[in-house]
């Protein structure tokens, strides 16, 4: 099983990355908050793989973080719920504030996003509850730079009308950039790159 890749990054489309590794080019499927974060074409990049093996295929799934790994894993072990959801969820919450809504047992939280309907958010939440252990580390680091501002960011400037793959790329430049910024100055400097974009 691959378990990790570090290469260089020679494609990049949301939801795929394609890594160089050795005159090998490895297709890897990826969260948007992934996608958001590996930087450009030719950058060099680590990521965690989830191998998942069907009949007939073999995909692999990419991480940047521990956590966002061990969420996944945990939501494809949830009924219903294969590697293409588990990315749109992924995807569409920060996964610190996943683990607060499944920890909270707030399934109206996860029907924000898309494809996720309200019973799919209470099974969600319900199989999980008991599977993600208080312990599990919610750091900033662990979910990225800004956290919850990150997530209200890419939020609220979708609800505007940008395109999802432009507005977390341009959300996590700014927070790259000023991890500490408040949530009103992100969002001008957000506005201003996708102006520009």
């Amino acid at each position: 099983m691959i378990a990790a890749l570090r290469g260089r990054l020679i494609d990049k489309q949301p939801a795929r990355l394609i890594v160089d590794v050795g005159g090998v080019g490895y297709d890897v499927q990826v969260p948007l908050s992934t996608y958001g974060s590996v930087g450009e074409v030719g950058a060099e990049l680590s990521l965690r793989i989830h191998t998942h093996v069907r009949e007939e295929q073999i995909a692999l799934f990419g991480f940047l973080t521990a956590l966002e790994q061990q969420i996944f894993e945990r939501l494809i072990s949830v009924n219903g719920i294969g590697p293409k959801v588990a990315l749109a969820v992924l995807s569409g919450i920060a996964p610190g504030d996943l683990v607060a809504a499944v920890q909270g047992n707030e399934p109206a939280r996860l029907t924000t996003i898309p494809g996720i309907g309200r019973k799919t958010a209470e099974r969600i939440v319900l199989e999980l509850r008991d599977r993600l252990p208080a312990a599990l580390p919610v750091s900033a680091d662990a979910i990225g730079p800004g956290g919850a501002v990150r997530a209200d960011l890419i939020s609220a400037l979708v609800n505007l009308g940008y395109p999802r793959p432009t507005v977390e790329k341009s959300v996590g430049d700014v927070l790259k950039a000023q991890p500490s910024a408040s949530f009103d100055e992100a969002l001008r400097q957000a506005l201003g790159r996708l102006a520009r974009a």
